[in-house]
This record gives C-alpha cells, structure tokens and sequence, in this order.
C-alpha cells in the first residue's frame, strides 16, 4: 500500500473549525489526501453523524485524527476504514463517560476559564481565553483568526455518556501538550496511558495544530507510515 491509498481526516475541537488544521493540511496534501470534518457542536450524537458523513466521502484505509473535544468524537465512529486514532491534546472518555468527566477529571489550570452557557444555551469562550489559555504561544494574527471562527459548543456535546470507545480496537498515538492550560497534563497522561497510545509529548500549548504545527505533522505521519506498512 502506498500513502496514496491512505486517507487523512482531521476533526477539530471545541471553539475551533476547521482552519484551525491549516498549516497540518498543507504538509500532509503533498502525499496524502486530506479531509477537514466540520462538527457542528450542537450535541454528541450530531458530531458522530457529522463525523460519519465525512468518513463516507473518503475511501480507502483512514488515519483519523481529533484535536481535544474532538477526540471523543473520533472514538465514536464504527466505520471499519478507520485504521489508527491520533490524538492532540485529545478527551478520550471510556464506555459510559461524559467527556466532561475527563476534561474535569484533575484541578483546571489556574489561567482555565470559567466556562456557562450563555442565554441560547451556547457555551462560548471568552475573548481573553485565547491569549491566556486557549494559545498562549499564538502570534497576534493567529489568535484574532481563533476569536473570529470559534464555533460554541453545546452542553449536550460533553454530557452524555458515550458507547465503547474505537480505541479499544484500534492503534492510536497520543500528543501531550505540556503547557495546556485548558487540559491539564496529567489528564492528558491519563488518557494516554488508558487507550495504551503512543506517546509523544512536547512542550507546547493546547493548539500545537496551530502553534507548533511540526509536531503534530510528525506524529501523523509516524500513523499515517505505520498504517501504510500493514
């Protein structure tokens, strides 16, 4: 099989879209076809089936990758062209977990925002949560391109309990981001030990996709080669 026959599909996270995979998806194009899955955040169950029709427009084995919330998302497919899980700075919830189970699992960073939801029902960030914990190692662009697309995400995404868990079934690599300061570390070393990923942790912020976009890059294309040779 050659990376030709490889697909790579990259599901974005909370107060994020997919742009926020930018500079990864200009890397990954020159040998592998790339798919950026929009989700909505309007419930768990919509960002499966959201998951579920990007998935149907690609073909061929799928490296499948989640960028925090997101790797909830990614964990909930059954489609059988999923090969290899990649988590960045992922939530990896176990069978009857919410996400907000794990994402409030240890004491938040004292720079994490208090997150409610706001009179539609939406939790939105604050404008100030993107300098201070969202990217802090953002440049002045990134971060005013981060407040202008965030999405808001719904309660209903992050409490309901989700089904077994694709990780438990698949390989699946793992980015600790060590400077997170909306997942803290040793959630993320928890999550990565429990879906027995492997494990690549580096000194960056909760967007390494956007701010050290390198490592992520990396680690993909150790999945997207490994997926290759079996």
């Amino acid at each position: 099989m050659s990376r030709n026959n490889v697909s790579v599909v990259l599901v974005h996270g909370a107060w994020a879209d997919g742009s926020s995979w930018a500079k990864v998806i200009g890397a990954l194009t020159e040998s592998t076809k790339v798919l950026a899955a929009p989700l909505p955040l309007t419930s768990f169950a919509d960002d499966t089936a959201a998951l579920e029709r990007a998935l149907a427009r690609v073909s061929g084995p799928v490296v499948l990758a989640g960028h925090a919330y997101a790797g909830a998302v990614i964990a909930s497919t059954r489609s059988e062209k999923v090969k290899a899980l990649v988590y960045v700075a992922g939530l990896a919830p176990d069978e009857h977990e919410k996400v907000s189970d794990v994402f409030y699992r240890s004491q938040p960073h004292p720079m994490a925002p208090k997150l409610a939801p706001d009179d539609h029902g939406f939790i939105y960030l604050p404008d100030e949560a993107f300098a201070e914990a969202f990217a802090q190692n953002a440049s002045t662009e990134e971060l005013e391109l981060l407040r202008a697309v965030q999405r808001p995400l719904s309660p209903s995404c992050i409490t309901v309990p989700v089904s077994r868990p694709l990780w438990k079934d698949r390989p699946s690599w793992f980015l600790i981001a060590e400077q997170d300061r909306m997942i803290v570390r040793d959630t993320q070393r928890f999550m990565a030990e429990r879906t027995r990923s492997r494990v690549r942790s580096h000194p960056v912020d909760h967007v390494p996709l956007v701010t050290a976009p390198e490592v992520v890059i990396d680690m993909m294309r150790e999945a997207i080669a490994e997926t290759v040779a079996r």
